[in-house]
């Protein structure tokens, strides 16, 4: 049974993932809406998708089954309650939200509606988790009791064309978005591995120098001078996982910008720009090979237009041979892929939960325990540092 949807903001992102929801199987046909109606009408019409909706309650209003909430990321909780109120499945770009209280809200919404709502988390298909994952299935590692996930992209890397593009002329007072409220690349990417969850964390956050108007206090509608930050939470059942989100690094172009490493008592998986490295004690072994993705991405010209250069790294990748991509429908082939090989396998478990009526991976238990501690670690950063208790929703009902 096939379901329609509609895509909610047509900003630089949507297109890639428009794409592949039109051409599922599990997908019957796709609109469109943004605050900017040409956009909207320019990704429908490049794309080939079924029709523009003039704002997000006419859309709300409409017969689609499902929304893509690709808006603003800090708009993102209100708008997916409303969408779930409104007896839509949802798919949500990251952040999952901005607040505890928002992240509630959502979970509240999904257990009173029985709706799907999944969060895009790239880093739950990044190689790396994926090969944790088997190893940490296997039991290869003995105990984990440290890891690390890091999101390390530079401005210079696109970031100030991005902000540009979604925000208007006052685009430096949201290009100051607190780097901890974006934590799911590098948390996502342990947690989708290592089963546990944060319960405590300190944070430091660096204020930036550059004084060019981006992450300045006076202009920012965060209130946040911080471009980068460092975290260290306590994890339940022990254990620790130390994240960096950097937004002024010197990054070379074209290194993975989320990088983990997972430590265990009896193994060590190790990835850093030069490779990715198995310790077993003894040997050495090198698993690059098996983490690298592929070439040939997006082939649709349609879908990068617009796109900052240096941003199209984000877009182009194909899978590694990590991935198990046995299960996706062959009309994805040749299609638009990215972040390390995740688009096409985030659409196929979104339309196939919805069809299946069951739990996403990234669910909204889930999407809480990679979100809510980075929102605290932003707040002990704030506080010099104070260590904090990290709240938990729990486990998903079932």
């Amino acid at each position: 049974m096939s379901f329609a949807l509609g895509v909610v903001g047509a900003g630089q992102f949507a297109g890639s993932f428009a794409k592949l929801f039109k051409a599922h199987p599990g997908v019957s046909r796709v609109t469109a809406t943004d605050l900017l109606p040409e956009r909207a009408e320019r990704l429908v019409r490049d794309l080939g998708l079924d029709g523009v909706e003039p704002d997000f309650d006419a859309m709300l209003a409409s017969d689609v089954d499902a929304v893509m909430m690709f808006t603003q990321r800090w708009t993102h909780g209100p708008l997916v309650v409303r969408a779930l109120r409104a007896g839509k499945h949802v798919y949500s770009a990251v952040p999952m939200a901005i607040s505890r209280e928002e992240i509630g809200a959502i979970i509240e919404a999904v257990e009173e509606t029985g709706l799907t709502y999944m969060m895009g988390e790239t880093s739950y298909y990044n190689p790396i988790t994926v090969l944790a994952r088997r190893k940490l299935a296997e039991g290869a590692f003995g105990r984990v009791f440290y890891a690390e996930g890091d999101y390390v992209h530079d401005m210079d890397h696109g970031f100030y064309d991005a902000y540009a593009y979604s925000g208007g002329e006052d685009w430096k007072r949201t290009a100051s978005y607190p780097p901890l409220l974006y934590p799911t690349h590098a948390i996502g990417g342990v947690l989708g591995a290592w089963d546990a969850h944060a319960v405590s964390v300190s944070a430091i956050g660096i204020p930036d120098t550059r004084r060019d108007g981006v992450f300045d206090r006076t202009v920012s509608m965060f209130d946040n001078d911080f471009s980068n930050a460092t975290a260290l939470f306590e994890m339940a059942g022990g254990g620790s996982m130390r994240t960096n989100e950097f937004r002024r690094v010197g990054l070379a172009r074209g290194v993975p910008e989320s990088r983990f490493v997972f430590y265990g008592t009896e193994a060590i998986l190790e990835q850093n720009s030069g490779g990715t490295f198995w310790h077993a004690k003894s040997p050495l072994e090198d698993l690059s090979e098996q983490v690298r993705p592929g070439k040939g991405g997006a082939t649709d010209e349609s879908v990068l237009a617009g796109v900052a250069p240096e941003l199209l790294d984000s877009f182009v990748s194909g899978h590694a041979p990590v991935h198990d991509i046995s299960d996706l429908p062959e009309s994805f082939a040749g299609l638009p892929n990215g972040h390390e090989g995740s688009h096409h396998l985030l659409v196929h478990e979104f339309v196939t939960a919805v069809e299946q009526q069951r739990l996403p991976a990234v669910n909204a238990w889930v999407a809480a325990r990679y979100t809510l501690p980075g929102i605290v670690a932003h707040e002990s950063a704030r506080r010099g540092g104070e260590r904090l208790a990290v709240d938990d929703f729990g486990n998903p009902p079932g």
